[in-house]
């Protein structure tokens, strides 16, 4: 069996309505890592946060093993977590956060890591799958059958989340393990996609070949809706 090849695209935009970009994102598609990180709490907090999330990734240095990069993954995010509590404190704000999502890749297994409501899709012989569950307070009303779907996306608290980067003092990071196949296409995006396009149009955007085509595709379909938050998008294809 040959290795899985992998080729990704990534795309960030402030959207129609905000005048700072505190989304951030990483593609390091020979390291096998990408990632997608949505900054809460002001422009002088959110854009610090996502960044150093997004910049202490950068920094790692390439591991072999999957489950050993995965435990530097979560320790990176772990200082960073430590380090936004302590900029919150130094800078007497009352909160500064980020939401983070991570796919990590070796072969034919990945595992996928998240707090909050950035996602992690799957498109899989065409049909999509959100394989991320968020955290925040409208999918807890989901959850508990309160809220549909389609109210959950225009619900006025829909920008609170329950995990985050800087929320609390101990990082809680949820994880999935996946098994990659050829023909694979996976998504990690911050909610300013999600809530502006509806899953069965994100997934026709996914089956195009082309990972940066797919990426300027699904934010132009953000923008074309309005795009009041920041849209970040990255792509991540198998074969």
């Amino acid at each position: 069996m040959t290795a899985m090849h992998y080729t990704a695209a990534s795309y960030s935009h402030v959207g129609m309505v905000r005048k700072i970009n505190e989304d951030a994102c990483l593609e390091l598609t020979a390291d096998g890592l990408w990632a997608v990180a949505d900054g809460m709490g002001g422009h002088a907090a959110g854009d610090y946060v996502s960044s150093l999330a997004v910049d202490s990734l950068r920094q790692i240095r390439q591991v072999e093993a999957l489950e050993q990069c995965v435990q530097v993954v979560r320790d990176t995010l772990d200082r960073v977590n430590r380090a936004v509590r302590d900029e919150t404190t130094r800078r007497g704000v009352a909160m500064m956060g980020s939401t983070v999502v991570v796919l990590a890749a070796r072969d034919q297994q990945a595992i996928g890591l998240w707090a909050g409501d950035s996602r992690l899709y799957r498109l899989r012989e065409g049909r999509i799958e959100r394989l991320s569950h968020d955290h925040s307070y409208v999918q807890e009303l989901q959850d508990s059958g309160l809220l549909s779907e389609a109210e959950a996306r225009v619900h006025p608290r829909g920008n609170i989340v329950t995990r985050a980067i800087g929320v609390q003092d101990q990082l809680e990071l949820q994880a999935v393990t996946l098994h990659v196949q050829r023909g694979d296409t996976y998504l990690l995006c911050s909610d300013g996609l999600n809530k502006t396009a509806e899953d069965h149009e994100i997934a026709d955007v996914l089956g195009h070949a082309d990972p940066y085509q797919v990426v300027r595709s699904l934010v132009h379909l953000g923008l074309t809706r309005g795009a009041p938050d920041n849209i970040t998008a990255v792509v991540v294809k198998v074969s």
